[in-house]
């Protein structure tokens, strides 16, 4: 068993006034300013290299650690601080006589904080070093100064980042000094960070000799805490970013919720790949970590413009990114009521002002106009979420999910849907995929991709018009957004186009009353209150009036985020219009699945790619 030592006693001290500091940093941001402050309360610099050099280029006064421990740096700069006056002096115990005694034996001088950055080994990585060079940029004198002076926090303050410089700075002129909170909370900092360098390194090598990881470490930075989790009896609750990393958004307004991330999470990402695969601005309408609708900007008809309550001139006047929201939005306009928004381009102010007049939580996107976030900011009393998309955000080629004590880890599905996924046409009827079908499968295929599965979803003038998501069969995945395309259809129907609303009925209303006209089945009490919305009570919109338009339906493509096992699903799917099909084929029934399509004239395309999503 190994020998455990006892704790070293000394004296316990809160505020520790900074007499010594040494600086050694790779990133210099901030440092010159921060050195200025400490220099104005007498703090003696010890510095090493280019740090050393950028200081006494500030007109700053540094000592070398060289000339401090009278030991010239060697072997390449392997060894600089790696000294007995170094380490002595950041792991002397305060306070305890026989330390202090060897210390001053030894011309041992206390150091009281350490500003360090770890040498950039992972950016070494990233920008495809080469073994020895990766090598070259592990640090070791960087994290044994990070851990001793860590060890030491009852006397000395460890300082790893500069968004660490303002913090010491109010604490020490309030305080005179750097308080033991502030001492342990910067050590519990440097020990993660420590953890995940020594990881990244651990994991690098071992991936050099093509073995299993050894052990995988991640650590993780409380960036703000959430109210709670997915319910409110789940607290506490939190977002943290990986160390070192930001998090993928900015919060420009309003107070994000658990769900409210995820759902932005998973929309930005959908309209960031639109926009890459279709060179087109792209929207989606986001409820419970799943698309209600998704869209590109593609000119309204009038009748949609009708459907959709915008006139004629107002659509032909709105911004891309303002018409493909407003086609997002009226996908399925009753279950994208309270959702969150996510576009690809910068909002403009045509587009907040569609967001205004609708019942949303909030929205991500690139950037905002001053005039578009003012509308905004001021939605929801304020409360409205703006969230801005971190321009080039890199999540990492890997991620971690853990469940019930499990950590899940898979590479992330990091494909983009583009037109070479549709090449391979297994039905007879090839020319007919033409730029504007292959479009809508990408809309199609792309949204599913961030759909929770099963799921299927169909596309028609580069929108969804209806989304079937997790359900265990397919064929209801079909069937559920069958319902939603045939409600989206039945909406351009000349009597729902008609109905007389009185005045004051709210938007939402109108559109929850549209929906119910069309499925028809009122409970008596509930058809009081629905007919109490119109100035004449409407004629009802019969079985037979709904089938015959139905039956003109045409051009509507249904993309699978995996394949159909049974015919049964293209069965179904003929009673929507569905002219195209996408999927990645793969199932045993492919034969008999193909034979449907070319029964009912349908194109199908093979993409080869599952898109499952959990």
């Amino acid at each position: 068993m190994a020998h455990i030592l006892s704790a070293v006693s000394g004296s316990q001290q809160d505020v520790v006034q900074v007499t010594r500091a040494l600086v050694s940093v790779s990133d210099k941001a901030g440092i010159v300013d921060f050195c200025k402050f400490l220099a104005s309360k007498n703090v003696h610099l010890l510095s090493t290299g280019g740090t050393a050099k950028a200081l006494r280029d500030a007109g700053l006064e540094v000592m070398d650690v060289s000339e401090y421990t009278g030991s010239p740096e060697c072997l390449d700069g392997r060894v600089k601080t790696l000294h007995p006056k170094i380490h002595g002096g950041l792991l002397g115990v305060r306070g305890n006589k026989s330390h202090e005694e060897q210390m001053e034996e030894q011309g041992i001088g206390k150091i009281d904080m350490t500003i360090l950055n770890l040498y950039p080994f992972e950016d070494t990585v990233k920008g495809g070093g080469d073994f020895n060079q990766c090598i070259e940029n592990i640090d070791i004198g960087g994290p044994s100064m990070l851990r001793s002076t860590a060890k030491n926090h009852a006397a000395t303050t460890i300082v790893t980042s500069p968004d660490q410089y303002e913090e010491v700075i109010k604490c020490i002129e309030q305080n005179g000094g750097t308080t033991l909170a502030l001492r342990k909370k910067f050590a519990a900092r440097a020990f993660s960070l420590s953890a995940a360098y020594d990881s990244a390194i651990a994991n690098w090598f071992t991936n050099q000799l093509g073995e299993e990881k050894p052990v995988t470490t991640r650590v993780y930075k409380p960036e703000f805490p959430l109210k709670y989790g997915c319910n409110p009896h789940q607290k506490p609750a939190g977002i943290s970013s990986i160390l070192n990393s930001k998090l993928p958004f900015d919060v420009l307004n309003g107070v994000p919720g658990y769900i409210n991330l995820l759902d932005a999470a998973n929309a930005w990402q959908l309209v960031k790949e639109l926009r890459e695969a279709t060179g087109l601005a792209a929207a989606a309408s986001f409820k419970h970590v799943s698309p209600a609708g998704a869209a590109v900007a593609v000119p309204l008809s009038d009748v949609e413009c009708t459907a959709y309550e915008i006139t004629p001139q107002a659509a032909k006047e709105l911004t891309p990114v303002a018409l493909a929201y407003l086609r997002a939005r009226n996908a399925d306009p009753m279950c994208s009521f309270g959702d969150f928004a996510a576009v690809s381009d910068i909002v403009d102010e045509a587009t907040a002002l569609i967001l205004k007049k609708e019942v949303s939580d909030g929205i991500v996107a690139p950037g905002y106009t001053p005039e578009a976030l003012e509308i905004l900011k001021s939605k929801k009393g304020g409360k409205f979420i703006v969230l801005e998309a971190i321009k080039d955000f890199s999540p990492g080629e890997i991620e971690y999910r853990e469940v019930f004590g499990m950590t899940f880890a898979q590479k992330r599905n990091d494909v983009i849907i583009t037109k070479e996924h549709m090449t391979n046409v297994a039905t007879s009827k090839k020319e007919v995929v033409t730029d504007s079908v292959v479009r809508d499968m990408i809309v199609a295929s792309i949204c599913i991709k961030y759909t929770q599965s099963n799921s299927v979803g169909f596309a028609k003038d580069g929108m969804m018009v209806g989304v079937g998501a997790g359900q265990q069969s397919r064929v209801d995945c079909v069937k559920l957004a069958g319902r939603k395309v045939k409600t989206w259809y039945l909406r351009q129907h000349e009597k729902v186009l008609g109905l007389k609303f009185k005045a004051g009925v709210k938007r939402q209303d109108r559109v929850n009353a549209r929906v119910r006209y069309i499925e028809g089945d009122f409970t008596p009490e509930e058809r009081i209150r629905w007919e109490g919305q119109f100035e004449e009570v409407p004629e009802p919109l019969t079985d037979e009036e709904k089938n015959d338009f139905m039956s003109k339906a045409t051009g509507v493509t249904i993309s699978s985020d995996a394949f159909f096992p049974f015919r049964d699903s293209i069965d179904h799917a003929s009673k929507y219009g569905v002219s195209y099909i996408v999927q990645p084929g793969g199932s045993v029934q492919d034969v008999q699945v193909t034979a449907a399509a070319e029964e009912y004239g349908m194109a199908m395309c093979i993409t080869g790619v599952r898109l499952f999503h959990h």
